[in-house]
């Protein structure tokens, strides 16, 4: 992607550099206790305001970028690819950092580190937290104060979803070439979503305006990666930028024209189909320490009310080990 551009293809967002990102479809965690990985259940479609002058909101039309409809208090999932050689990636909600918490920079930092490594990381399924876990994406209306950006900063300005790539720098990327291509990244099963059934009577989302924003759910078993490149690896400028906005199914309706997606699948019902959750461990990597800002934030439930939705915790067999099943290693002989 020679010319700097953000491009769509399919639903995978493509920055400069050979970065893909694709935004997931998932099962909500309950708030209480640490959970392994839910599945992806499908891909938010997504489409360039640009091509919706005439409906979308004055202030979009200014900050360009794409969107997405998601449903009031729907789970997501960012997954990576960095198709042709590494690369760092910042992710932002609402304009804060969701690795270091800090505000949304330009420039890529080290202490504390604000952004991803492609290929290792492979996807992010939340705020950067707590020892190996993250708290999951949930979406909300602004105005609540429930955002990630509302309990930060005290203000909900932005929402949305932010991300900027960087490539590594030509020396860097020299380096790189003479290497040996090491194993490619592996990904999350994308099992077919049961049937939702449509919501119950009284059950349907209120009416909040077309901007949302990233709240915290549950939280799960999942390590951001530590960079272990030096600093100067990486280049000093963004090669692009892209914010990612997200619209309720409505108000997707009325600018769009067309239907969004169905609600969200019923967890419980998923879990009972014994269909799979994830485990994924890379035993050479190092997660990074959770910071004080992204910690305190507190999950959506206390803003919206309990989370009424059953929860049917799966069984041993359902969970699908990813990468380096954890374990003791296994000794070599002569041959």
């Amino acid at each position: 992607m020679a010319d700097g551009k953000v491009r769509i293809d399919g639903n995978a967002l493509c920055l400069p550099g050979g970065v893909a990102v694709r935004f997931m479809r998932t099962l909500r965690l309950p708030e209480a206790g640490t959970h392994r990985l839910p599945p992806g259940l499908g891909e938010f479609p997504l489409r360039r305001v640009s091509d919706y002058p005439d409906t979308v909101p004055e202030q979009w039309r200014a900050r360009g970028g794409v969107m997405l409809p998601v449903y009031l208090r729907e789970a997501m999932w960012l997954s990576f690819a960095a198709t042709s050689r590494p690369a760092a990636l910042q992710v932002g909600v609402g304009k804060v950092c969701a690795v270091s918490g800090r505000p949304w920079s330009d420039r890529l930092s080290r202490d504390p580190q604000n952004y991803v490594v492609l290929p290792r990381q492979p996807w992010l399924d939340g705020i950067n937290s707590g020892k190996g876990t993250v708290r999951q994406f949930v979406a909300v209306p602004l105005g609540l104060g429930a955002t990630v950006e509302g309990q930060v900063t005290g203000e909900e300005e932005w929402g949305g979803v932010q991300l900027q790539s960087f490539p590594l720098s030509e020396a860097a990327l020299a380096r790189w070439q003479e290497q040996q291509a090491r194993a490619g990244i592996v990904r999350r099963r994308m099992p077919a979503a049961p049937a939702s059934a449509p919501p119950a009577p009284g059950s349907a989302p209120r009416a909040y305006g077309a901007a949302m924003g990233l709240g915290v759910g549950g939280s799960m078993c999942q390590e951001v990666y530590q960079d272990e490149r030096p600093p100067g690896d990486w280049a000093d400028e963004p090669a692009g930028r892209v914010f990612v906005h997200l619209v309720t199914p409505p108000e997707w309706r009325r600018i769009t024209g067309e239907n969004p997606p169905p609600s969200p699948v019923d967890r419980a019902a998923y879990t009972r189909a014994g269909l799979p959750w994830f485990d994924y461990y890379d035993q050479d990597a190092e997660d990074l320490a959770p910071t004080d800002s992204l910690g305190s934030v507190q999950p959506v439930g206390d803003w919206l009310g309990d989370d009424h939705e059953p929860w049917q915790e799966p069984s041993p067999h359902q969970i699908t080990p990813l990468k380096d099943a954890p374990g003791k290693p296994v000794d070599d002989g002569s041959w």
